[in-house]
């Protein structure tokens, strides 16, 4: 005989026990807190990998004193630091061991001495930044020399190596 709703195949009076048909049965928890841990590891891995990669763009980035800074800030003194301005009209002395020179920033000028012949487009009232330490004598040693330069290039005339003026 078919079953009938309602009635136990057991018969009248026994115990009654329901075991739960595929659709009402509970999903192991386990399974559901899996993509939490995930999501939590993840987050915290890429606070991780943000701190590191803005620890490591802290030091790259191309940022300078002005010689009013650099000597209004005493504790600079001796740290490495990048130290930016133009260079003095008629400062440039270079010596066997580099080139001596004075940057300003219109308000104060700072002596530096640079190890190496700086190349290029260094000159006077050209903008440049330098690296290094300011000693307590006053005096910016440098071991590295970026020349700050105008990028409009202007082709030599008549084979003078000068620039040709502008005509317009």
């Amino acid at each position: 005989m078919g079953r009938v709703l309602g009635l136990d195949p057991a018969g009248p009076g026994a115990a009654v026990t329901s075991t739960p048909g595929p659709e009402l049965e509970e999903r192991p928890r386990g399974r559901r807190r899996l993509p939490l841990r995930l999501l939590a590891v993840a987050g915290v891995v890429l606070v991780g990998v943000g701190i590191l990669a803005a620890a490591g763009l802290q030091g790259s980035l191309v940022y300078y004193r002005t010689p009013t800074e650099l000597l209004a800030d005493a504790s600079l003194q001796g740290d490495r630091v990048r130290l930016g301005g133009l260079v003095v009209q008629g400062s440039v002395e270079r010596t066997g061991e580099g080139v001596r020179f004075e940057l300003t920033d219109g308000v104060t000028d700072v002596a530096v001495v640079n190890s190496g012949q700086p190349r290029g487009v260094f000159q006077e009232g050209q903008g440049a930044v330098v690296e290094g330490r300011l000693g307590e004598d006053g005096v910016f040693r440098s071991d590295v020399l970026l020349v700050k330069h105008d990028n409009e290039y202007r082709a030599p005339v008549d084979g003078t190596g000068r620039p040709a003026e502008d005509s317009g």
